[in-house]
């Protein structure tokens, strides 16, 4: 299980790995994901979110 941040850019700052995968993701999938950090509390939650866009699902 991942572990648990405030918001994304916690998140980024503390773990290299979700910092590389969110750098990693088309502009557009980064774009929506920063206007809603809070959503974001794990690196887990991150692939999911992204995924979800990648798919259309929004």
């Amino acid at each position: 299980m991942s572990k648990k941040y405030r918001d994304l850019n916690l998140l980024l700052e503390s773990e290299p790995e979700a910092k590389r995968y969110f750098s990693s993701l088309p502009d557009y999938v980064r774009s929506s994901i920063v206007q809603r950090p809070q959503n974001v509390n794990s690196f887990e939650s991150l692939k999911d979110y992204a995924e979800n866009l990648l798919r259309g699902d929004t």
